[in-house]
């Protein structure tokens, strides 16, 4: 993504580097719910007959504190987007989890409004973030 600008949201009392920081929010959000879902489960105790780890706590427990935050973070987004626009949350999510361009969606809006949209979902992400 060479060449890509920031988003100007001066409007919404965000700066740059906030701008910047929800951006990259959001770029991981494939790779949360990858992860989430790869920590489903209990996981298992190999009984190999050697010492076992030196790490203390449970695993199984760490592994749900894990997946429940990565799930949360996908919710955030999701929720933002919805609350910036219903009818386009799925558009609103491809184009800032995995940069699809808006001429690529079919969104039945036009583009000036759909960005306006996108504006509106970095400000709600960043209230429920708390960083305005």
């Amino acid at each position: 993504m060479p060449n890509k600008r920031d988003l100007k949201l001066d409007k919404y009392n965000i700066d740059k580097y906030q701008y910047r920081e929800l951006h990259n929010f959001c770029l991981q959000y494939s790779k949360k719910k990858q992860k989430a879902d790869s920590l489903l489960g209990a996981k298992g105790v190999a009984y190999t007959g050697m010492p076992g780890s030196t790490e203390p706590g449970n695993p199984t427990a760490k592994a749900a504190e894990i997946r429940a935050q990565l799930i949360s973070d996908c919710k955030l987004i999701e929720e933002s987007a919805k609350e910036a626009e219903p009818s386009l949350y799925k558009q609103i999510i491809a184009n800032v989890t995995e940069c699809v361009p808006y001429e690529f969606m079919g969104v039945p809006c036009g583009r000036r409004q759909f960005y306006e949209i996108r504006r509106k979902f970095f400000y709600i992400l960043a209230q429920k973030r708390h960083m305005v």
